[in-house]
């Protein structure tokens, strides 16, 4: 069997293409339990008889030959007997654990159904419960005291061809606060999310946990927790520590390597962005992912209220790093269709927890000065509400209940299609619930929200399903086009092209049943059109630095997803001519 070298696949395994049969096969030096305990090579009892004898795991496994689809059965059976969301999310780490392959055949067999549990709500309380749940490390830990020696850590993760990292020093959790290493569980789940959303290799990616400490002193008294022991360190110190944590990934897996931060608290999030973003390949999704995904729910809302969005006052309830981020892209947005920026800024409006920021009011940070108009001060949001009449509110400051019975009905009163956004996350969080929102408008309202909500069906008969605008619409694209084309510093515009793409993808039919986004069922295929709008328009603006510039970027993208089907293992086993294997001998 003749095989030529295709691709390093990952430091386990190498991929080998038969030139006769035109078929691939996986060779991997690992032998015996080392086959079948590593997560990337392990099927279980999918291997053929062949596989196991010449991997040495014949009689290391049940004299059984299933396919992957049995073994998504007994996944799925096993699942469903699970008690709580809780222990269906320690069942799919353990099977992630233990079958990389079969992981994301389950999760991509039905994203409805597995995000909300890799993913928010359920991965809130799996981190607040992390050091209960822990069984083995994902991810790589760096602590503030291996400043100096960040290089050797990432020395020590098995993979080289990483593409994406996702960071977070677990400060500001969803909108559960500082859980410090309990964080881990969010770029774990990220990352997942790029590979069962994107096609993003697994092995391309790495979570990584920058634990400087906590100042949750529930988490310092608690003996299961797994990180340092002492309050957060910060200033200098830590600057330094992300300094040398960025040069160092970006020295070991190339300037182009993809840098995403998650879950920092406002008072880093936003200089760390600003001081990196035209250093490095980087983006920080709680900002950009999130403005991008807000932005295009109200793109796709604009096609129902025939309305430009220039023609739109927006109040937030909420001014940190989401906020921000999806004002200034609604900002951009206003500008685009030609609007003047001061006048873009001047229709929108945040409620923070101490009121409406206005003009000469104390302590305004930077970025609040710039949505900071002239008006009286007010406290409640309600007043505002009453004040301002916006077309659209906003919500992203995690206060659960925020907008009121009398908020909504406000809005009903002077808008036709009042449009909602209930946006923060967890569910426990939101400021109200689509049945509240569609209840108490009459189904007038135009609702999407950060995390997942049944559909509502109204006395009269009509149902709506509720958009939810999660950013896994966003950055598993985003992540797959950058990559491709290795863009080595993303724009705002890189945001903007996103949120078009996903805004144009919905239907006139999802919009009908309240949808402001595809189903989350084709999400790998918006994913592929978000990636190939994105290195269009980086080809377009010469931002992209892979050369040749692909001729049919679709087919190209295609090419570099991950697959969920098993990999044939094979030895290269071949023959020489018979007279070339004659054995020599001689008499004694």
């Amino acid at each position: 069997m003749a095989h030529g070298l295709v691709r390093r696949e990952s430091v386990e395994t190498e991929m080998h293409k038969s030139e006769d049969q035109k078929k691939a096969f996986v060779y991997t030096k690992k032998r015996g339990y080392d086959v079948t305990r590593n997560p990337n090579l392990n099927k279980g009892m999918a291997f053929s008889l062949e596989e196991r004898l010449q991997l040495g795991i014949h009689g290391l496994l049940p004299p059984c030959f299933i396919s992957q689809d049995i073994q998504l059965l007994r996944v799925l059976k096993n699942y469903d007997m699970k008690r709580d969301d809780l222990d269906r999310y320690v069942f799919l780490m353990g099977l992630q654990d233990r079958n990389e392959k079969l992981f994301y055949r389950a999760l991509m067999s039905d994203i409805e159904r597995f995000m909300p549990v890799i993913y928010t709500p359920t991965v809130g309380l799996a981190c607040q419960q992390y050091g209960l749940i822990f069984r083995r490390p994902r991810g790589l830990f760096i602590t503030i005291h291996d400043r100096g020696h960040i290089a050797s850590l990432l020395q020590n993760w098995p993979e080289k061809d990483i593409r994406a990292v996702c960071v977070t020093d677990g400060e500001r959790i969803l909108g559960l606060g500082d859980l410090g290493c309990y964080g881990m569980g969010i770029p774990v789940g990220k990352l997942a999310l790029y590979t069962a959303c994107g096609g993003m290799p697994p092995h391309q990616c790495l979570p990584v946990m920058l634990d400087v400490g906590t100042d949750n002193e529930a988490l310092l008294k608690d003996p299961l927790y797994i990180g340092l022991r002492h309050k957060r360190i910060r200033s200098q110190a830590y600057d330094d520590l992300l300094d040398e944590f960025m040069k160092a990934v970006s020295d070991r897996y190339g300037m182009d390597c993809l840098i995403q931060f998650e879950d920092f608290a406002n008072i880093n999030a936003f200089r760390l962005l600003s001081k990196y973003r035209n250093k490095y390949c980087t983006f920080n999704d709680d900002i950009q992912g999130t403005a991008a995904v807000a932005v295009a729910g109200l793109l796709a809302a604009l096609r129902i209220t025939k309305s430009k969005m220039c023609d739109h006052t927006i109040v937030f309830q909420g001014a940190g790093e989401a906020a921000m981020g999806i004002a200034e892209l609604i900002a951009m947005a206003m500008e685009k269709e030609g609007l003047a920026k001061e006048k873009c800024l001047k229709k929108i409006w945040m409620v923070d927890s101490k009121g409406l920021i206005v003009k000469g009011r104390d302590h305004l940070t930077h970025e609040k000065e710039r949505f900071a108009h002239e008006h009286p001060q007010m406290r409640k949001l309600e007043d505002v509400v009453k004040e301002l009449k916006p077309t659209a509110i906003i919500g992203v400051a995690a206060v659960a209940g925020a907008f009121s019975e009398q908020i909504i009905m406000d809005m009903a009163s002077f808008n036709e299609r009042p449009i909602i956004f209930a946006l923060s996350n967890p569910t426990s969080k939101a400021e109200c619930t689509a049945e509240q929102c569609y209840t108490l408008t009459e189904g007038r309202a135009i609702f999407a929200s950060g995390s997942p909500f049944d559909p509502v069906t109204l006395p009269d008969g009509r149902t709506f399903y509720p958009g939810q605008g999660n950013n896994a619409y966003i950055f598993p694209g985003v992540g797959l086009g950058v990559t491709a084309c290795t863009i080595r510093h993303i724009t705002e515009e890189i945001f903007l092209t996103a949120a078009e793409a996903l805004a144009h993808l919905v239907t006139e039919k999802d919009l009908a049943e309240g949808r402001l986004y595809p189903p989350l069922s084709s999400i790998r295929e918006v994913s592929l059109k978000l990636a190939v709008k994105i290195i269009e328009y980086a080809y377009e603006h010469n931002m992209a630095t892979l050369r040749p510039e692909p001729s049919d970027k679709e087919a190209y993208v295609l090419s570099l997803t991950y697959g969920t089907d098993y990999d044939e293992f094979a030895v290269d086993s071949y023959r020489w001519p018979e007279d070339s294997m004659t054995v020599q001998s001689c008499k004694l």
